[in-house]
């Protein structure tokens, strides 16, 4: 049984449409009160709306929101091309893949590194939501590179809190259109979903803080490469800033990236990898520090990048 919300139309909404004031007041996207309308969820005054009808200041709504669909949990298999960089009974780092996830969500059912791992005998934690079991952060499908995940409960623990208290130094490299101005600076904006609900995210008016530190590596004709801090580790949080700047990561069409550079690189994907990860070992206290090398396809646009210039 889903979420049963009813309330009048507030008079600041008067003459609304009513998925945007659906939008307004519970906080979904357009999208998701659009579809909550068109499968009958939403009463207006007793009756069955369309989302374009204009709402009425005293209305009254009744909404059914649906709870939301369980995360499918992983299937242990290989993954191929997943590395293992280091291992001991606390943590193992890997040096994840292009098209791998962290772990299975709704809409995900491809591989994932979770799943990698348990397909290859590796114990994790138990710690965590049964389909994140060990996960400690994350990283998008399509962005390579370093990742640690938690094998004891000790070491869940301690690095989620690490995590959280931003003492994880998260180093990527990303090679993002055109020249950056400063050359070297810090983009602190919030970011939140995308109002359009579409899956991308960006930059919002009282979203989550975002901090990302960059400085530039070497500038090249048409991209520069990035040397980037994250002190924050939002959804798409690079990819967000970098685009908010008309800078964005070379393949990253979903964020504005040209289509044509993209095609002329060989890109299917970001231009973006988490080239090193350092943080305190949860069992030993030292500090510990793993990098990872630029897969082919990244390597291959780059050498093209660089010789054009």
């Amino acid at each position: 049984m889903g979420d049963q919300r009813s309330l009048p139309v507030p008079d600041g909404l008067e003459g609304e449409r009513l998925d945007a004031a659906l939008a307004r007041l519970f906080g979904f996207s357009r999208t998701r009160a659009a579809e909550l309308i068109a499968s009958g969820e939403v009463l207006v005054d007793g009756s069955v709306p369309a989302k374009s009808d204009r709402v009425h200041a005293g209305a009254w709504l009744d909404v059914t929101v649906p709870p939301p669909p369980s995360a499918p949990m992983p299937v242990a298999e290989p993954v191929p091309g997943m590395a293992i960089i280091y291992e001991d009974d606390d943590i193992v780092v890997v040096n994840k893949p292009i098209g791998v996830a962290a772990h299975p969500t709704v809409g995900w059912t491809g591989p994932t590194v979770i799943g990698g791992l348990l397909g290859t005998g590796h114990r994790v934690s138990t710690s965590g939501a049964a389909e994140r079991q060990g996960i400690v952060h994350r990283l998008d499908a399509n962005t390579t590179g370093a990742m640690v995940v938690a094998k004891s409960e000790a070491a869940y623990t301690h690095l989620k809190r690490a995590f959280k208290e931003r003492t994880v130094d998260k180093r990527y490299h990303a090679l993002v259109q055109g020249h950056m101005d400063p050359l070297r600076g810090t983009v602190d904006a919030p970011i939140d979903r995308h109002p359009s609900g579409d899956g991308r995210f960006a930059v919002v008016a009282g979203g989550k803080d975002s901090v990302t530190h960059y400085d530039t590596i070497e500038a090249f004709r048409s991209a520069s490469l990035l040397d980037i801090k994250l002190e924050t580790g939002r959804t798409h949080q690079i990819r967000v800033h970098m685009s908010a700047l008309r800078h964005p990561c070379v393949g990253d069409l979903m964020y504005g990236a040209d289509p044509t550079l993209s095609a002329r690189l060989g890109l299917s994907r970001q231009w973006l990898h988490a080239v090193s990860l350092a943080f305190e070992h949860p069992a030993t206290g030292e500090w510990v520090s793993f990098t990872t090398e630029y897969p082919e396809d990244l390597a291959r646009a780059l050498s093209v990048v660089s010789d054009e210039s």
